[in-house]
Formats: structure tokens, sequence, C-alpha cells
């Protein structure tokens, strides 16, 4: 070690200065596939004719997905409810719901799956949420972009102190985050009444964000 092995109380050489240095980086992707949340209501004089109705309209929402080359592996159930109303001009009556989230591999095709699921019955929409299915290349490209910018940081803080940035300590992650910029999103569920053409889907393109700590030792 430097002068002869005297250490600071950080460790370090006492001609080493420690900087900590937090920076972010961003990388965009276009998303590659979409969830939506399509589903039935049904009501009924009973639970069975309400539960009955809902299966068959459900049945001609998925038959319709899948004609869209929509596998059935790409469908889940989210929830099945059933219900007796108590309110309403329908008071009495049973209320039956059926919630299925469906994962389409082609962002074009959202559009197309929301018009089929409705002219099929479907009367609750949500979505779609566009999304990258392996964010993992974009991840490394704002992770290097992170750390350029933490070295930039790093480089302008040993100028500006007369020194010269010695070597890298420490490299540690920060938290990731995700940012969908220009996707149609609809949060909320919208019952659909009559039938419409297929609505714009516009894919946009999604950024990842992401932060990185690094620790450089500094010196003459």
């Amino acid at each position: 070690m430097r002068n002869g092995g005297h250490v600071s109380a950080l460790g370090l050489p006492n001609d080493e200065v420690l900087l900590q240095v937090s920076a972010t980086g961003k990388a965009e992707a276009a998303p590659d596939e979409a969830l939506l949340t399509l589903g039935v209501s049904t009501s009924g004089g009973t639970a069975a004719a309400a539960s009955a109705e809902n299966s068959v309209v459900m049945g001609r929402v998925t038959d319709a997905l899948r004609a869209l080359g929509i596998t059935p592996e790409n469908i889940q159930t989210r929830s099945v409810t059933l219900n007796r109303i108590d309110y309403g001009p329908e008071r009495g009556r049973y209320q039956a719901a059926n919630m299925v989230e469906v994962r389409i591999r082609d962002v074009a095709k959202a559009g197309p799956a929301i018009a089929a699921a409705t002219e099929a019955g479907g009367n609750i929409v949500s979505g779609p949420d566009l999304r990258v299915a392996d964010p993992s290349a974009t991840d490394n490209v704002a992770y290097a972009a992170a750390y350029r910018a933490a070295r930039l940081r790093a480089d302008a803080y040993a100028k500006a102190a007369d020194l010269r940035v010695r070597r890298v300590l420490a490299i540690r992650d920060g938290e990731t985050s995700v940012s969908p910029i220009y996707n149609m999103r609809q949060g909320r569920e919208v019952t659909v009444q009559t039938v419409a053409p297929p609505p714009v889907v516009m894919q946009g393109v999604n950024t990842r964000e992401v932060q990185v700590h690094v620790d450089f030792a500094l010196g003459r």
C-alpha cells in the first residue's frame, strides 16, 4: 500500500478518496405482447339460469379468440362470480360473471381480439396492457447506460478536485421501473353496448429505467 500501508477508516489507502455515485439509465423497446381482461356478465331468474347463459356466451367469446390464433394456454380464468341482485330493476334476479386474462403474443391482434370478444357477447373489457415479454435485453442496455452516466459523473468530480478515478470498488443495482409511453391503456372496466370496428391499439414504446450505485476510489 502507499504511504507505508496506512489506511483510512473506510479501508482505503490514505491517498485515496471514496466517491459514491448513483445514476440512472434508460432504454426503449417496442412492446411485443398485450394483456387483456375480458369478461361476460349475464343475469337470470335463477342462479342456474344466470350461470348457464354465462357459460354459453363465454364459450362463444373463447371460440372467437381461438379463431384469431390465441391458444388456450394464453387464456386464463381470473374470477368467476355469482350473486343475487338486491337492488334496482333486476332485484331478486341473479348475476353471473366470468373474467379471463388473455395474453396476445402479437400486439397488432389486440384490437381485433377486443372486437371479436365483444361481437361474441363479451361485455366487460379492461386493457390492453402492452409490455415486453422478455425485458432482459432492454435492461442490459439501460444498466450499461446507467454505469456510463455514473462514470462520467465520477470523472467530473475527480477533475474538479484535481484527482482521477483510480478504480471501481463496487457496483450495486438499484430499483427497476417500467414506464409505458404512448400506449392505449384502459384501466377501468367498460360495458360494450354495440358492435363497433376494432379499436386502434397504438404500440408505442416502453421505457425501462434502472438505477446503479457505484463506489469509486479517487486519487492523484
